[in-house]
């Protein structure tokens, strides 16, 4: 924020936020808002699942068992199968404290991206949220099915104002983590019904300890940090269970501060949860635009035939500055595959696919995905650049050997938010990447579960056993 503000008593802002966690009800949503809730959970869900086969994943969760375990808590909740500062690691069952849980659940999201997003805001709420939602939860016996849908939506509407605000007032691009947090507390507040003075401490230590890591030097560098968002869930449930003991923080500028009063004001009228996008590919959402047009290209329609790998002699990817900046050479780590423009792109053009294997170092020696990255260049379209954060665009043109050119004109990457991906497009992608991790009849089962939160008499205790349960 640019200019600092001495507040002792609640900005008006502050109750509008926390009349909402605490007051917003299903039926106050739209269709749309419940439909795409359910559907980023699932998303979520498949996503954690293939991010279980990544290192990153299997560090974090290492990392919390050993590093971040819960003591004995000496006046435990009564009637709880497990203490109520405890919570079970994803698709892994080892007890850990709840901060320690969502660390490493977001962690393992965040390391294969191909999670929710929403382009506003530059990045991603559900890799934060999710995570704190599975943890709380796993202290809580019959969480309505419900109310773990609204408490997602809730933290999905306040992080994303967090996140324009936060962009609107600094001059460094974040990642996700610097502002997914907030809506992480708030989540959990809800969830453990915290009253508004508990929410507004948290508030500002998630804001104030949130990792303000700018975005484009891990672009440059790509490591196990991606976006970070495991420093985001950290620090979210963590403030909420500092500020329940009695820590306090500095009133959050993104909420309380003058200049974020804007961003503030549709809060509860107008939704943001059904405008989010759901990624096809695990790769950065930058890349998508370019890997959609040279999949149509490889594909061919009505008007034009496919085109085989071997006819074309040279491609040209024309985009935006920010996915211009993405790595361009052959790949050494999965973080680096994921944060590609090239790599993607050349594998669609090589094999006619992008999917999980892409982004695995199985794949960085293969010769055609090889062959194909040396014969493309890129650029920035200062048109397409002009598009972005609303829009993520590319134009994909490539040349024959037969002294032809095929031009995929300016497209717009695929996923949503228009047109949003159906129902049954996500329950595909959620079955590709969890059924080789889970097996088919728990995938089914997870799917089901999902799809019956919204059910008056439905808990979230199934789904929940589902996904904690270790492989």
């Amino acid at each position: 924020m640019t200019t600092i503000e001495q507040r002792t008593q609640p900005s008006r802002c502050f109750d509008q936020v926390s009349s909402f966690v605490t007051r917003c009800t299903l039926d106050e949503m739209n269709d749309d808002t419940t439909e795409m809730a359910a559907l980023c959970l699932l998303d979520l869900i498949g996503v954690a699942a293939a991010g279980s086969r990544l290192d990153a994943g299997r560090i974090a969760r290492d990392f919390a068992a050993t590093q971040m375990a819960a003591g004995r808590e000496e006046n435990g909740r009564d009637g709880q199968d497990r203490p109520s500062h405890q919570a079970r690691l994803i698709f892994d069952g080892r007890p850990v404290s709840l901060s320690g849980a969502a660390f490493a659940a977001a962690t393992q999201i965040d390391n294969f991206d191909a999670h929710d997003g929403w382009q506003p805001s530059k990045g991603h709420a559900g890799v934060a949220l999710f995570p704190v939602l599975l943890a709380v939860a796993d202290t809580q016996q019959n969480l309505a099915g419900r109310e773990a849908l609204v408490s997602l939506v809730v933290g999905y509407e306040v992080a994303y104002r967090a996140a324009l605000a936060l962009h609107a007032t600094v001059e460094d691009y974040h990642t996700s983590g610097a502002w997914n947090g907030l809506g992480a507390a708030a989540l959990a507040a809800r969830l453990r019904n915290c009253p508004a003075e508990v929410l507004r401490q948290a508030m500002g230590i998630a804001e104030y300890h949130g990792p303000r890591s700018q975005m484009m030097r891990e672009i440059a560098n790509p490591t196990m940090l991606h976006d970070g968002s495991g420093m985001g869930a950290l620090t979210g449930l963590k403030a909420l269970l500092l500020a329940e003991m009695g820590f306090t923080g500095a009133p959050a500028a993104t909420v309380e501060f003058a200049e974020a009063a804007q961003y503030w004001a549709d809060l509860g009228t107008v939704w943001f949860t059904p405008e989010q996008y759901l990624k096809p590919y695990p790769i950065c959402r930058w890349a998508h635009a370019s890997i959609d047009a040279a999949l149509a290209l490889r594909t061919g329609d009505s008007t034009s035939k496919a085109v085989a790998p071997e006819e074309i002699t040279s491609v040209h990817i024309a985009t935006f500055s920010e996915a211009a900046a993405l790595n361009n050479g052959v790949p050494t780590t999965s973080s680096i595959a994921q944060y590609s423009l090239a790599w993607p792109v050349a594998a669609a053009l090589a094999h006619g696919r992008v999917a999980t294997e892409t982004v695995l170092e199985s794949a960085f020696g293969d010769t055609a995905t090889i062959d194909m990255l040396q014969r493309i260049t890129v650029s920035v379209d200062p048109d397409i650049d002009r598009t972005f954060p609303q829009d993520r665009l590319a134009r994909v043109r490539i040349k024959l050997r037969n002294g032809g050119e095929r031009d995929s004109g300016v497209m717009r990457a695929s996923g949503g938010p228009d047109p949003r991906p159906t129902r049954a497009e996500v329950i595909d992608k959620f079955h590709a990447l969890a059924e080789p991790v889970l097996g088919a009849a728990r995938s089914r089962e997870i799917e089901q579960q999902v799809f019956e939160l919204t059910e008056k008499d439905s808990t979230f205790d199934r789904l929940r056993e589902l996904v904690l349960t270790p492989l």
